[in-house]
């Protein structure tokens, strides 16, 4: 009989001790395959994070932070100098801009709009007028805050309904305003964004209320554009939005070379302290207020971090248990079949084939347990890892209020004084956006999903089987201190 035969028949010469054995080992390595692939996703999380908001410096200008602001606006010139730093890999300007339909369908009244000063950062941020209509209704907040209104006999001030106006943005790459890439659903880019052209993307809120598809047409300014693509940004507001390209968003604004932004992007969390402050001398304090985009994804990024190292270690013990009820097992096989070992040895048997024997068992029984462990690791893993993730986001939800996250969305641009940005444009939100009271730090925790992978599976069962072979190589040790005569004169 051979080596691997008589291993297989005796990982099963005890059913009942086998089935508990396997159980046992299946939770150990079901455990350990979980951790693995919470882990693996953990990290995938970090990677994405600091490859993208976590490496952005937003630049405004100075003192150009709230409604009403202050200070001179930011030029192509300054964009070139914050390119020039080192460490900066790209500097992206944004030029604000406020679409206003150009007749309000509720009181027929005509929305003055033109270009020049308004609502935004040192009024920098331009009214035009739109066919377009808002995909978001102004409901009671936006009403409340509309001060016009008529006093009626009874001297009551009756307040007309309001119409939100659209925000678009013009940009000089495929990003939105918080430096992010843009996550277009259909059509494609809008190319060459250097250049002024009348194409444009629309958020999907907004090609829906307005009924547009790829190829269908608008105005804005009396100028048609044409819809190159339809993009998501994860929220309504952000999605009740339009990108055009900066310089034709500084000609419907009359600004040439006039930024409103820019996203600085720098090429590793580890230079973005230096860099502000590098960026932030080279444009002068009187000239820009430097702040790191999303500074509060820092607290994601630490928290994560943390469910990351608990999740390794939780594997390291996982597997660790699974070697120790392997080697357990094995010495207690081996003590039992001393005098069987001793008859192999007395009629020639050498003692790397008896060892391999109780290693190929033990593999036997490993294979068993991790094809179990597999499966309650497909189960389990997404659990355990919003398990370990929710005792994190609550403290980091509150640590992201604390920092100005709530303020961030009302802010044009999502400034908030002394601190980042918080998704006043599409891909943020104001209130709701990244940098809004309810996402941020907390919204980046909760959206980590956890998914068994081929590769993952098998570079955590790899690591059970080579614990398994430590774990056998022991006992198997052992049988070469056992002498056929010492035990055949026992007998």
């Amino acid at each position: 009989m051979s080596v691997l035969a008589r291993s297989v028949g005796n990982a099963f010469r005890n059913k009942i001790r086998t089935a508990a054995v396997v159980a046992v080992l299946a939770v150990a390595i079901g455990l350990a395959l979980a951790m693995l692939v919470a882990n693996q996703a953990v990290g995938a999380k970090v990677q994405e994070l600091n490859a993208s908001v976590g490496t952005t410096l937003t630049v405004n200008p100075a003192g150009g932070q709230g409604f009403e602001g202050g200070g001179e606006p930011l030029t192509t010139a300054e964009a070139e100098t914050a390119a020039s730093v080192a460490n900066v890999t790209s500097v992206v300007g944004t030029k604000a801009l406020r679409l206003q339909t150009t007749t309000d369908s509720t009181t027929g009244s005509t929305q003055q709009a033109g270009p020049g000063g308004g609502f935004g950062p040192g009024g920098q941020q331009a009214t035009v007028s739109t066919n377009l209509t808002a995909a978001v209704d102004a409901g009671t907040l936006g009403n409340r805050n509309n001060t016009s209104g008529t006093t009626g006999a009874t001297g009551t001030t009756t307040q007309p309904a309001r119409t939100l106006p659209i925000t678009a943005t013009g940009i000089g790459a495929e990003v939105d305003s918080t430096g992010k890439a843009l996550n277009i659903t259909s059509g494609t880019g809008l190319g060459d964004y250097t250049a002024s052209e009348a194409k444009a993307l629309v958020g999907t809120s907004l090609a829906e209320k307005n009924n547009l598809a790829v190829g269908s047409t608008f105005t804005i300014q009396d100028k048609t554009y044409t819809v190159a693509g339809i993009f998501d940004a994860g929220t309504t507001f952000g999605n009740n939005a339009v990108y055009v390209t900066l310089p034709e968003a500084q000609t419907l604004a009359e600004t040439p070379d006039e930024l409103s932004t820019m996203i600085v992007t720098v090429n590793s969390m580890e230079n973005v302290d230096s860099t502000k402050t590098a960026v932030q001398d080279a444009l002068g304090t009187e000239k820009a207020d430097v702040t790191q985009g999303q500074r509060n994804l820092e607290t994601a990024v630490s928290s994560l971090d943390s469910v990351k190292n608990i999740s390794l270690i939780a594997f390291i013990a996982a597997l660790a248990t699974a070697g120790i009820i392997i080697l357990l097992i094995m010495v207690m096989l081996v003590r039992e079949r001393r005098r069987e070992i001793g008859v192999l040895k007395a009629i020639g048997a050498r003692n790397r084939t008896i060892g391999l024997q109780f290693v190929l068992e033990s593999l036997v029984l490993v294979a068993l347990g991790s094809v179990v462990g597999a499966v309650i690791a497909s189960l389990a893993s997404g659990g355990i890892a919003s398990a370990l993730i929710s005792s994190n986001t609550t403290t980091t939800a509150a640590t992201t209020s604390q920092r100005g996250g709530g303020l961030s969305g009302a802010m044009p641009n999502g400034a908030v004084p002394g601190g980042g940005t918080g998704g006043g444009f599409p891909g943020g939100g104001m209130g709701g956006g990244q940098g809004g009271p309810f996402g941020g730090a907390s919204q980046l925790l909760t959206s980590v999903t956890a998914s068994v992978s081929p590769g993952v599976l098998a570079a955590g069962i790899a690591a059970v089987f080579a614990v398994a072979i430590i774990g056998a190589l022991v006992p198997a040790l052992l049988t070469a201190r056992i002498r056929p005569i010492e035990v055949l004169r026992g007998e």
